[in-house]
């Protein structure tokens, strides 16, 4: 397969009551995610204007000396909200720390009992309190991405002969994300040496929403990408012909932004979905940053990751055995790639091996 053959979801076909153009879109899901693990999706309701908005004013924030930018940094809250600086984050599967920074919000508003039973994951927002146009642009961008993501799920449903809530349900309340990310500028010297902007991973949440990223030139201008080898790039499902799966570029068409399953979602299914291996390159041009925005939405940490339905087959049990807690999932995934430490694995449950300790000192 090429690009070409992506589908497009219109997701004003998930919004109409004719069960036919709902199961056009569902059809749509069913190919894209099956094989590629993602889609491209219409009639999302982004404005593009927001978005060019977003952008710049993040771009700005980015320029900010580094001591103002730490005061925004919540290592504490497993860097879950606020900026996390370079070189902080680090895919599952090794090598180098991602070459980037990021900021990171919410669109929803926490549940008092999941804040305390998981306050990292359900932080409040950090801001800046000079950048109304970045909160506010942010802001609005995060929650249309959260509609259509839930939007989506329908049709992810129906194409897994689900109810049309059975996913959408177990996102509500959910730890949703999102994410600004600014990949940094490589200089000659660090040009060809193998470093990549983001390492080959698949993403741990639900689903994630992707409405595409600017290039930024050295003189700090947005521009085309520098050459063909420089941005997102996907791995497909392997094949027969193609064991290895096959890699593509992550454009998406005019108009549309990219959805791409994540491993909650591929667990859900069966691996009827394939939680899409990706990796953001570098170019092979000094000087060239790069803009980007990505919305996460997450199962509900109560929520048990397991498939569900007639998707629980033998085989699909055997995978994916045995069931965990998602926000057991979570954080477990933090502190393997790095934004969690290793001491959060102690918020699991296994308290009692230090009360254990502490009360035989005393007895001793």
């Amino acid at each position: 397969m090429t690009l070409d053959h992506i589908p497009t979801v219109d997701l004003d076909d998930l919004r109409s009551q004719n069960p036919l153009e709902r199961a056009l879109a569902a059809e749509a899901v069913k190919l894209g995610f099956a094989h590629f693990g993602l889609v491209y999706v219409a009639n999302h309701r982004l404005n593009p204007a927001l978005l060019d908005r977003f952008y710049a004013s993040y771009q700005s924030f980015s320029q900010r000396p580094e001591a103002h930018k730490k005061s925004l940094s919540r290592a504490e809250q497993w860097f879950q909200r606020g900026w996390t600086p370079p070189n902080t984050e680090q895919a599952v599967t090794g090598g180098q720390p991602d070459f980037k920074e990021c900021y990171f919000m919410s669109p929803t508003e926490a549940l008092p009992q999941d804040k305390r039973r998981y306050p990292q994951l359900y932080a409040d927002n950090v801001w800046p309190e000079d950048a109304l146009d970045f909160r506010g642009s942010f802001t609005a961008l995060s929650r249309a991405l959260q509609e259509a993501g839930e939007l989506l799920l329908e049709g992810a449903a129906l194409a897994l002969g689900l109810d049309d809530q059975a996913l959408r349900s177990r996102v509500m309340n959910g730890p949703h994300v999102t994410r600004a990310l600014r990949y940094l500028p490589l200089a000659k010297s660090q040009v060809g040496t193998g470093i990549v902007w983001g390492e080959e991973h698949t993403d741990f949440n639900m689903l994630t929403l992707l409405p595409g990223g600017r290039f930024i030139n050295p003189q700090g201008d947005p521009c085309p990408k520098p050459d063909n080898g420089s941005g997102l790039h996907l791995r497909t499902r392997a094949t027969e012909e193609t064991p290895g799966g096959e890699r593509v570029a992550g454009v998406a068409k005019p108009g549309c932004i990219i959805a791409q399953v994540g491993q909650q979602l591929e667990i859900f299914s069966g691996g009827c979905f394939l939680a899409t291996p990706h990796e953001i390159t570098a170019p092979m041009t000094p000087g060239y940053s790069r803009l980007s925005l990505a919305h996460f939405l997450h199962t509900h940490t109560d929520q048990v990751l397991a498939p569900i339905g007639a998707l629980a087959t033998e085989a699909a049990l055997d995978a994916y055995n045995p069931p965990v807690l998602a926000g057991t999932y979570d954080i477990k995934t933090l502190v393997d790639i790095g934004l969690a430490p290793k001491s959060a694995i102690d918020q699991l449950g296994y308290r009692h091996y230090d009360r254990v300790k502490k009360e035989r000192r005393r007895a001793a």
